[in-house]
């Protein structure tokens, strides 16, 4: 029977539309006792963390994998492509990207559960809007596997992807079929899949309304976006970024409670769990940990399940109830 492994964004640093949420530095120690208890005794979370890849940033991700190792926070790792906010920005010069990725599995490859290559590289204004995109994603992916072969690591490789809307690469699947090939098919172990349910909307759903969305997303991507890439129905979709803030939505100016958070989670990792069989559902990793700054009201501060001192919101404990109850 297909359970479900959970995992979560520990840090607490945000990327938005408008540069990237900070608040008070991230505190390890807190950090391991928060996901020690979140998991019990018995359960498995792992945590779900970042490298951002480009030429000129490759020593400093290196040092910021190493920080991860020290503090115990490599588990499903992605390695993100390129810096979006450099339009002049058109190439990647592919054999330093492939060595990164290399470099990443040689270094880490025994602390790691996961490797997944691109974060979201069908959203037109983030790894989408660079025209090297899909070979880097593919050409990655193939590298990647190769090279945990060649060690002989258990080591999952797959790419990430975002639901189908407007932000959206178009024809990305389709062109993905033709940049891929029967080598890159059976080097992905799975798809990851960002998506934020009544997030950045100007109209908020009602709590029984959500369940009726998260299916729509799952399905979409199952049933119609990986048929058109030609990746088999047996390839597990992960719930990779999914979370619901607290505080203020900036553009709607909706006031988002700490007890509805708790409610909407609960309602959305619900139904992905009775999903998990019918379209092959693995993981599900929550967006996030801890606020970026929870002084601050706009909701891109506010994503985590605890305030930026890591006292628990309400959510906290539904988290940690859904583990005990659903995890493997």
């Amino acid at each position: 029977m297909l359970e479900l492994t959970f995992g979560i964004y520990p840090l607490s640093v945000a990327g938005t539309p408008f540069g990237l949420a900070v608040g008070p530095p991230d505190n390890y120690g807190k950090i391991q006792l928060a996901l020690q208890d979140l998991k019990g005794e018995s359960k498995k979370l792992f945590p779900r963390n970042y490298l951002i890849y480009t030429k000129e940033w490759e020593s400093k991700m290196l040092s910021l994998a190493d920080r991860y190792l020290d503090a115990g926070l490599l588990g499903d790792l992605t390695l993100g492509c390129g810096d979006w906010t450099h339009q002049q920005e058109i190439d990647i010069e592919m054999d330093n990207w492939l060595d990164f990725i290399r470099k990443v599995i040689n270094r880490y490859g025994s602390h790691l559960a996961s490797l997944q290559i691109t974060n979201e590289p069908n959203l037109s204004f983030m790894e989408g809007s660079k025209p090297y995109i899909l070979n880097a994603l593919v050409e990655g992916v193939i590298a990647a596997k190769k090279e945990t072969r060649k060690r002989n690591l258990p080591l999952k490789i797959g790419f990430g992807s975002v639901p189908e809307s407007p932000a959206a690469v178009p024809r990305f699947w389709e062109n993905l079929s033709k940049a891929g090939g029967k080598t890159f098919i059976d080097s992905v172990d799975f798809v990851g899949h960002n998506f934020y349910l009544d997030v950045f909307d100007e109209q908020p759903l009602d709590l029984k309304e959500i369940p009726a969305s998260v299916k729509r997303t799952l399905r979409n991507l199952r049933e119609k976006d990986l048929v058109t890439a030609g990746i088999p129905a047996s390839v597990p979709i992960r719930v990779t970024e999914n979370g619901w803030p607290t505080g203020k939505n900036p553009v709607a100016n909706i006031d988002r409670s700490y007890e509805h958070q708790a409610k909407v989670l609960e309602t959305i990792i619900r139904t992905i769990y009775n999903l998990r069989q019918e379209l092959i559902i693995s993981h599900y990793e929550l967006f996030g940990l801890r606020d970026a700054d929870s002084s601050k009201e706009d909701l891109f501060y506010q994503f985590g399940i605890t305030r930026d001192d890591y006292s628990p919101k309400p959510a906290y404990y539904t988290f940690k109830k859904l583990i005990q109850e659903l995890g493997i």
